[in-house]
């Protein structure tokens, strides 16, 4: 029988190792809980759904058997919470948050891009209140709860030429804001400012009362004072923050 050299038993006994080693890493799953690098990517139809114990779907995110992508959370009973772009009579990819009644109650316009669909916003209306009195005087006021750090004021004062007014804005007796003024020499001063209310006043849920005071400062004119609206609004920088 003729010799077998020795350098190619040494190969075969490394191909064998190899071998083993790879039956056995066949043999191991990959842990499938976890993804620590790169992404998952869903398309050609394919989808993520997640459902609770009772079978309700309560997560889903790609393509949805009408053809359009999107993204949709419910709640444990099955009944819609929000969505991303589900309505495909509109085309426009809505954001749409429900009630538990399954009510749209927050969305985008679906047909109107960059504008508000629901909830519908009240358009405020206010008359003209006159005064003549040369000491401040309350003539508008209201209750509010606080939720926004920064109030929109949106008024108007008006007089004669030659009558000078003014008009400040009291939350629980305290001004805040500046003092707008309408001079001897205008008829009419429009006034729609921003007022940042300090952290430290106004806590979320605050209930203090909005009092705006009036007074003729000059001239012997009736003035009027019409408050159009007060918006509570987010803030637009960190200082208004603080």
């Amino acid at each position: 029988m003729a010799a077998v050299p020795q350098d190619l038993l040494d190969r075969v006994r490394v191909l064998e190792r190899q071998v083993r080693e790879l039956t056995g890493r066949a043999q191991m799953r990959p842990a499938l809980d976890k993804i620590l690098h790169g992404d998952i990517v869903i398309g050609e139809g394919g989808r993520i759904i997640a459902q609770a114990p009772n079978g309700n779907r309560i997560f889903l995110t790609g393509q949805t058997p009408e053809g359009d992508w999107a993204v949709g959370m419910a709640r444990e009973n099955g009944t819609a919470a929000l969505t991303v772009g589900d309505d495909v009579d509109t085309g426009g990819q809505m954001v749409r948050m429900f009630n538990r009644a399954g009510e749209v109650i927050v969305m985008d316009d679906g047909f109107a891009d960059g504008h508000l669909g629901r909830p519908w916003v009240p358009i405020p209306c206010a008359p003209f209140i006159q005064f003549s009195n040369d000491d401040e005087f309350a003539l508008y006021s209201g209750q509010m709860l606080t939720q926004h750090k920064v109030l929109r004021v949106n008024l108007q004062l008006a007089g004669p030429s030659g009558t000078a007014a003014q008009v400040v804005m009291k939350i629980g007796n305290v001004q805040y804001g500046p003092t707008w003024t309408l001079s001897s020499s205008a008829t009419i001063k429009d006034v729609n400012e921003r007022v940042v209310l300090p952290a430290a006043d106004f806590p979320y849920g605050r209930d203090v009362s909005v009092v705006m005071w009036a007074q003729r400062t000059a001239g012997t004119g009736v003035c009027s004072l019409r408050v159009r609206a007060l918006w509570g609004v987010n803030t637009i920088t960190q200082s208004e923050a603080n």
